[in-house]
């Protein structure tokens, strides 16, 4: 059974939209996840990313979506039976929200990258606070804000691991980010070089904004500059976590910058993690907790304010 037969056997027994965790909850409940043909140590997070990416991108998805906060799936073809407007939001519709000043400073985008790097890039993340550097010399143009690794421990067979671990190939996948809280015109080459400066040195480097400029000039110098530099970009989307994303694809990048690594290693967060992914890898098992907090999406809409 796939992630996605296993949410529409949910959506069919039950007969009323679900939040991605509550047909989760319902398919352990029945025993539907030992059927699952997935090895993963984080199904949940799998099924979740999967539910979602299906019912925004594909035309033919059996899916229907109703509500925002939170949002909730059901099948089309159950439509006519259920009764959607009571879950649909209540006091205030999704474009009063959306309308509404939104107050937030940079730090707290982090934990909106954080959740959409593990739920849809499926990695674990690591902020870097700059402060902690032991040199100053080098300039403001060198730590990346968040960075993140992709392990394939959760989904390869120990064997595997083992054998790749030892012809030195275990293919992890490092990423590096630099968030913004706006992106237009007036910032777009200072935020961009910035990213190339801070980020080049991983497998994907990533811009990362709540607020992008929509001027159609602006995105051609935005996706001119993309595709000339591998840089890619993430439009967090503060009203729905789960609809955040990747607007322009990074460049994968083979190799490591080691030079940069060994000089970004001077910063303490930064060393520490490097630490854990030798750790992690060498005990084949991802420890969650020593990485940046995941928070539910329900928990990151609270972090916004609205006036």
């Amino acid at each position: 059974m796939t992630f996605l037969e296993l949410a529409e056997q949910v959506l069919n027994e039950q007969k009323s939209p679900l939040t991605a965790n509550e047909i989760w909850k319902f398919a352990t409940d029945k025993g539907l996840d030992k059927l699952l043909n997935s090895e993963g140590k984080t199904p949940w997070a799998t099924l979740g990313a999967q539910i979602y990416v299906n019912a925004r991108d594909n035309n033919k998805t059996p899916f229907g979506v109703v509500g925002a906060r939170p949002k909730r799936f059901y099948l089309k073809k159950l439509k006519k039976a259920i009764d959607l407007k009571q879950y649909e939001d209540g006091s205030e519709d999704t474009e009063n929200i959306q309308s509404k000043k939104k107050e937030y400073l940079e730090k707290d985008l982090h934990a909106f990258l954080t959740y959409y790097a593990f739920f849809f890039l499926r990695c674990y993340t690591t902020t870097i606070n700059h402060s902690k550097s032991g040199k100053k010399e080098f300039g403001e143009w060198v730590h990346p804000d968040i960075v993140g690794c992709y392990f394939p421990i959760d989904e390869w067979k120990s064997n595997v691991l083992e054998l790749s671990s030892a012809i030195g190939n275990i293919s992890i996948r490092i990423l590096s980010f630099e968030l913004k809280r706006q992106l237009n015109f007036s910032n777009l080459r200072e935020s961009f070089f910035q990213t190339v400066s801070n980020s080049s040195w991983a497998n994907e480097g990533y811009l990362v904004a709540a607020e992008i400029s929509k001027d159609e000039d602006f995105i051609n110098e935005l996706t001119r500059l993309s595709s000339a530099f591998g840089i890619g970009v993430i439009h967090l989307n503060l009203d729905d976590p789960n609809s955040t994303q990747i607007i322009l694809p990074a460049k994968f990048k083979e190799s490591l910058d080691w030079e940069t690594i060994n000089k970004l290693a001077m910063n303490k967060d930064f060393e520490d993690f490097l630490k854990r992914i030798r750790v992690d890898i060498t005990s084949q098992e991802v420890r969650k907790e020593k990485y940046d907090k995941i928070f539910e999406s329900e928990d990151l809409l609270k972090r916004i304010k609205r006036s």
